[in-house]
This record gives structure tokens, C-alpha cells and sequence, in this order.
């Protein structure tokens, strides 16, 4: 795309139809790449291959003569590894909101601009945007999101949009140069949004060519659609595991194939005919009247521990490659130790650190955007954004007797507010710390007016 971000340079930022038209077509191959990711993450029969494979026609595998029973059968069994290791990973990465503060140098409560960031959040319902957010980018390697400003009421809004839609233009997707957003609409026409410093192009596509219709400013100083990337490559979480997910679908759908085919074998007759008059079916009987007559079904033998060792390779293979966790394992039950549990979500947490540090990147560049709009209309300054603080706390198992241990050791030993960060069950810590003033606060008072009440008698 570099050439590309060259041209619209030499546009001075903007773009014309036939420039659209070749990055569009350039973005064919990672729109479908990002589309079949979602689809699998979905377990549709149009993303998982083994939902979609057909009999295997054996007939010109061996004689013309020959009846086969083993292409009767074609269970079609996904096992959905891909939304498992993106659950796993989104529920443990955002299964807690992350806190969003502002560091103004004021006493906590005071901060008006902080007040203003609670009712933003509120209002756009970050906690859902962000872990949708998170989700769309662990899947198809990035994702997307629009700041825009509400027509009715004139505050700043944001919104997730679909990263198969999105081309972004620029050495980094947290702060692009220029943003594409394009999609099809109702009357089977493309729609194109041209996005730069200080405008917004639309464009739609009439007959295979793209003609420019209106061009509104976006009100922001800096391009309003930006992005998340999951990591530097742009790689979904179950992108480079897709081989072994599709190898372990077709060998349990083999497996099972061949448990199912079982019923359908032949009846092997030795040392006696059939009877036609006979109907054995119904009857349930048949007759062994000579010394080496018997009867058995015709079957293959199924090596079932080979298929289990092949699956359970597969399974640790897939978990190990996508550096997730089985947190059904039996070893996750009992009173587990803090360090032993840290060991097990090494690799979890590693994956989850890289995400950790492009979302703080791409939320420090949107409250850049948000603020860039609302110095116009209040008093926030420009820069105010590198005030932001974003906080992330891991959705951990815990063992909430060793955390109240070990933050009794630190009383005295660190500042309250880092003691009770350390605490899972503290969601909030300016909240708790203010909870235990008023408190105290109380208590004291009591105090006061028993004191009194003593001295009057």
C-alpha cells in the first residue's frame, strides 16, 4: 500500500476514483482473508472446510465389480478451536473493563475533565466497544473504529466498524494518514469514505466506476478512523494453527465415519448359503449345523489408540502454537499456587502483553482525536489527551487468601492505592480508597459524639 500512500501525498491528501479503484482491488486478498478468519471464528459452513467436504467417491479405487460400503457414510464435525482460543484470550485480556483515569495532579474526585471521560465512556458504551474491538482484532488481525461527532447534540461519539472494510494508509494503523472505509450497499453498489486531517470524501461505484458525490468536514484535526493491530504482522490468533485445526476435524470426522460404518458391514457367511426363503432380518436366527460353518461381520480393525494419541497431538499442538490455555484441565482445579498459575498463562500472557501495549497506543491516539474536537467547545487543552491513563487487569483465576496475605505484608511497605491494586477483587481503586475515607470518616465522627455524650454525664 506504500505506493499507493505516496500518490495521495502528491494529492495533498486527497484521492480521486481511479486511485480508489486500484487500492480497492489491491485489498481484495486481505478483505476475503479477513472475511473467511470471522467466518470460522463463527463455524459457518462457508469458513470451515470440513462443513463443506463432500463423499469421497471410491469407485475408481478398485474393481468395477466391487461394492463398497465405506463412502455411505460423511459426518461433518467441526471442533471450534478458532472461537475458543479467541474467548479464552478476550475474556482473560477484557473480561475486566479497562479503567480509564486522568492524571490532572488534583485530588481524586476533583477532576472535571475526569468526569467528562466517565460520562464519554457512558455514553458510547466503551466497556462493550472495547472488548468487540479486541475481538474483531485477535480474529482477523486488526480492527477498527470511527470517532465521529453527533449531529443532534454535538458530543463526540465512537463506533467499531467491520476491519474488512477498512484500508488504512500510513507507517502505523494506531495513527493513520489516511483511512479508507468501503462496503456494499442495499442497491448492490460499493460506497467509499475517504478519511484525512480535516475531511471526509464520499465516493460510490455506479456501473464499476467510482464517481466522488459530497465532501464534509469531520470536524476533527486528525483522522477520525484509526485502528487496532493484534500484533506488528496483522495475524489473526488462530490464523497460523488453521493446518492442525483442519487435520483434527477430518481425523474425528474419519473416526467417526468409521464407528458409524460399522453398522453398515457385511454378513460373512462360512461353510452355508443364504437362504432367499429365509428372512434373517426378522427371523433373528440362523442355523450352524456343520462343524466349521460361522458367521461374522466383515469389518476393518480401528486402531483407536493411535487415533486418540493423533488427536490429543493435534489438540496440545493447536492450544500450544495459538499460546492459549485449556482452562478445563484438570491441574486448573484445587488450591493452585500463585506462581504455578503464572507459569501455566505464560504464553497467554506474553500474547496478551503485545495486545496490551497497541490498544494503550491506539486509545491514547483516539482521546488525541476526541480532545483535538472538544478544545474547540471547552476548556480541555490539546495535549490534555497525554493525561489519559489506561489501566488493564487480567480476568485471573484467583486464590483470594494468598492475595489478602500477601497485601497485608506490604501494609506500610508500598502506597495504599498500589497495596489494593493488587487485590482481584478490587474493580476500582480511587472508588475504594474513597470508601474507606468515608469510613473512617464516620467512625472518627462516632467517636466524637460518644466522647461528648460522656462528658455531659
Amino acid at each position: 500500500m506504500q505506493k499507493f500512500l505516496q500518490k495521495i501525498r502528491e494529492l495533498e491528501g486527497d484521492i480521486n476514483p481511479e486511485l480508489l479503484k486500484d487500492i480497492i482491488a489491491a485489498h481484495k486478498e486481505d478483505r476475503k482473508r479477513m472475511i473467511n478468519l470471522y467466518e470460522r471464528y463463527k463455524a459457518s459452513s462457508k469458513g470451515v472446510p470440513i462443513l463443506s467436504r463432500s463423499l469421497i467417491d471410491y469407485e475408481d479405487f478398485g474393481p468395477k465389480t466391487m461394492k463398497r460400503i465405506d463412502n455411505k457414510v460423511n459426518n461433518k464435525l467441526n471442533n471450534a478451536f478458532e472461537a475458543d482460543i479467541v474467548d479464552t484470550k478476550i475474556g482473560y485480556f477484557l473480561g475486566h473493563p479497562i479503567t480509564y483515569d486522568f492524571d490532572d495532579g488534583k485530588e481524586a474526585g476533583t477532576s472535571k475533565i475526569k468526569d467528562d471521560i466517565d460520562v464519554f465512556n457512558l455514553r458510547n458504551h466503551v466497556e462493550d466497544e472495547d472488548s468487540e474491538l479486541g475481538k474483531m482484532a485477535t480474529i482477523c488481525g486488526y480492527g477498527a473504529r470511527l470517532a465521529y461527532i453527533e449531529k443532534d447534540t454535538g458530543y463526540e461519539r465512537i463506533k467499531n466498524i467491520d476491519p474488512w472494510q477498512v484500508i488504512f494508509l500510513g507507517d502505523d494503523i494506531h495513527e493513520p494518514e489516511y483511512s479508507i472505509r468501503y462496503y456494499d450497499g442495499f442497491d448492490n453498489e460499493t460506497y467509499a469514505e475517504f478519511y484525512n486531517e480535516t475531511e471526509i470524501i464520499f465516493l460510490k461505484s455506479e456501473k464499476g466506476k467510482f464517481e466522488e458525490k459530497d465532501r464534509q468536514d469531520h470536524l476533527f484535526e486528525f483522522n477520525p478512523l484509526y485502528g487496532l493491530a493484534n500484533n506488528k504482522e496483522l495475524q489473526g490468533d488462530f490464523e497460523k494453527v488453521l493446518a492442525l485445526i483442519d487435520a483434527y476435524n477430518r481425523t474425528l470426522s474419519d473416526a467417526s465415519n468409521e464407528i458409524e460404518q460399522y453398522r453398515l458391514a457385511y454378513l460373512v457367511l462360512k461353510g452355508l448359503t443364504a437362504d432367499d426363503d429365509v428372512d434373517m432380518r426378522h427371523k433373528k436366527v440362523i442355523e450352524l449345523l456343520g462343524e466349521h460353518d460361522d458367521v461374522s461381520y466383515l469389518t476393518k480393525d480401528i486402531n483407536d489408540a493411535l487415533i486418540e494419541h493423533h488427536l490429543d497431538r493435534l489438540e496440545k499442538n493447536i492450544l500450544r502454537f495459538a499460546k492459549s490455555i485449556d482452562f478445563t484441565d484438570e491441574s486448573f482445579g484445587g488450591n493452585i499456587t500463585g506462581e504455578a498459575l503464572k507459569q501455566k498463562l505464560r504464553a497467554l500472557e506474553n500474547k496478551c502483553i503485545t495486545m496490551e501495549r497497541k490498544f494503550t497506543a491506539m486509545l491514547r491516539y483516539q482521546y488525541k482525536v476526541i480532545f483535538s474536537a472538544r478544545a474547540k467547545r471547552s476548556s480541555v487543552d490539546k495535549e490534555d489527551y497525554l493525561k489519559v491513563w489506561f489501566a488493564f487487569k487480567r480476568n485471573n483465576p484467583t486464590n483470594i487468601l494468598e492475595e489478602a496475605q500477601a497485601t497485608q505484608a506490604l501494609r506500610g511497605q508500598v502506597s495504599e492505592k498500589t497495596r489494593l491494586s493488587t487485590l482481584s477483587i478490587v474493580d476500582d481503586v480511587e472508588f475504594e480508597l474513597e470508601e474507606m475515607q468515608k469510613e473512617k470518616d464516620e467512625y472518627m465522627s462516632s467517636l466524637n459524639i460518644d466522647d461528648e455524650d460522656n462528658l455531659d454525664e
